[in-house]
């Protein structure tokens, strides 16, 4: 990957400065109907019951609570500087994983669980404990699993690393973001640069398999020069990953964001100035380009997942697990079971309200069709491996790919006149180019969009 944004014409900048999905599923969540109900869920656990090769399972539990407000946060989330809301909370997440293995029974093998939100060190330490010991009492956590949390380093000492390392969690990922102040203050989220490096000096001493930080470019205030300072500063810390996303401003969704000066944000221009220069550093620093927004050392289990082709995609990024069940649990958790994807409520009210009557609190969702499933399987590849030979999907699919998508192909054209991609008579392949411009390719093969290329629920793909 040698591009650079030096390559990239204001033409085609201009062309794709245009809004669209991060496929972190494929239909994507805009596309879930309240027509899925509980029941449908409900049916599709049972299903997986039934199914003697069904892979284990992943976990990702919601915190929804944060002390403060960053401004950029596009999370659901509740702030409050009251932590006793969190008792309650537990005992919801409780009866909803009594729900579940109801339906499935008890001991269910996982082999990966994520603690995300908001931030799930607000919780206690006695409250991490008691979360994890009733995750445990209801699912078997394989031994080598994957299991993660988000942290915020302004709420994480040596010996709340000592908790988490006993609980069991394996991975720490927290957000930088952006190390300048000014950048900062304009997020409203202030950080000091010694904080990450206390926390991330005594994950290293415990022995953490992975350490992951977040961070954005095309935050307010951003300028190359001021990100090429916390690349620097980034580089010194060598985190095990790095996941370098595209700010997505859209405040008409996520009120924070009205908090931010829209003159403020960096045009697309730069923001591909900005993306060009990250990964020329990252990967000058020995960094593997795993796809989009995500980076990791050689010897870490995402890039050995990339180079032996076992990349998957979820609704919390690139992952090594296979591509199996995700169950959700908490407020606007999103889960997958079988050929389902299924939403929670997104207020506290109406997620407790549910299990509250017994019910999952499922309020939307999708069951995909075989259509759906195998634009999956290609955007997938697309998106993980950049590559996606033709014979791969015929195979799984018994379809005649150059009869089935030759409408796609043909609108593929002009991406391939345009150095995007290659494509000839066996297979597609993004270039290093083509990475700037990865979810545009993918969507030319994304049906929903043929009919309705708006994309006002999406961020810029730039």
């Amino acid at each position: 990957m040698t591009e650079t944004a030096d390559v990239i014409s204001e033409s085609l900048i201009r062309q794709y400065d245009v809004s669209g999905p991060r496929y972190t599923s494929y239909p994507t969540a805009d596309r879930f109907v309240e027509t899925f109900t509980a029941q449908d869920y409900v049916r599709a656990l049972e299903m997986r019951c039934c199914d003697a090769a069904a892979l284990p399972l992943s976990l990702y539990v919601h915190i929804p609570f944060c002390d403060s407000l960053c401004y950029f946060c596009a999370c659901n989330k509740i702030i409050t500087r009251h932590h006793d809301r969190t008792a309650d909370y537990l005992r919801y997440l409780s009866l909803e994983a009594d729900l579940h293995t109801n339906c499935m029974g008890l001991g269910q093998m996982v082999s990966q669980v994520h603690l995300g939100g908001g931030s799930p060190t607000f919780l206690s330490d006695d409250e991490l404990r008691q979360l994890v010991d009733m995750l445990r009492c209801h699912f078997s956590w394989a031994a080598k699993g994957e299991y993660s949390i988000e942290i915020d380093p302004r709420a994480v000492d040596a010996a709340r690393l000592d908790v988490l390392a006993d609980l069991g969690f394996n991975r720490l990922s927290f957000g930088v973001q952006d190390f300048d102040v000014t950048v900062q203050k304009a997020v409203h989220r202030i950080q000091p640069s010694e904080q990450v490096f206390a926390v991330m000096e005594a994950a290293r001493q415990r022995h953490f398999k992975s350490v992951n930080m977040d961070l954005i470019y095309g935050l307010p205030r951003q300028t190359p020069e001021s990100f090429a300072h916390t690349l620097a500063l980034i580089i010194q810390l060598r985190p095990d990953r790095i996941a370098l996303y595209a700010y997505a401003h859209l405040p008409d969704r996520f009120k924070p964001q009205r908090k931010i000066v829209s003159e403020d944000i960096p045009q697309a221009a730069t923001k591909v100035t900005l993306l060009a220069q990250s990964m020329a550093a990252l990967m000058k620093a020995g960094y593997v380009y795993i796809g989009m927004d995500h980076f990791a050392l050689p010897d870490d289990s995402l890039a050995i997942a990339k180079r032996e082709g076992r990349l998957n995609r979820n609704f919390q990024g690139y992952s090594t697990q296979p591509d199996g069940d995700l169950v959700g649990l908490g407020v606007s958790s999103i889960g997958r079971v079988g050929a389902t994807y299924s939403q929670n409520a997104k207020t506290m009210e109406a997620y407790c309200k549910s299990l509250d009557q017994g019910q999952f609190p499922v309020v939307r969702g999708l069951a995909l069709s075989c259509d759906d499933v195998v634009r999956r399987a290609v955007i997938m590849a697309l998106m993980c491996q950049g590559r996606l030979t033709f014979a791969s999907i015929e195979l799984a699919y018994l379809i005649d790919f150059k009869a089935y998508f030759a409408t796609e192909l043909s609108l593929l054209q002009e991406k391939v006149d345009q150095g995007l991609v290659t494509c000839n008579a066996i297979e597609i392949e993004v270039t290093a180019k083509g990475w700037f411009f990865v979810r545009a390719i993918a969507m030319v093969f994304d049906r929903y969009l043929q009919t309705d290329r708006t994309g006002a629920r999406f961020s810029k793909i730039l």
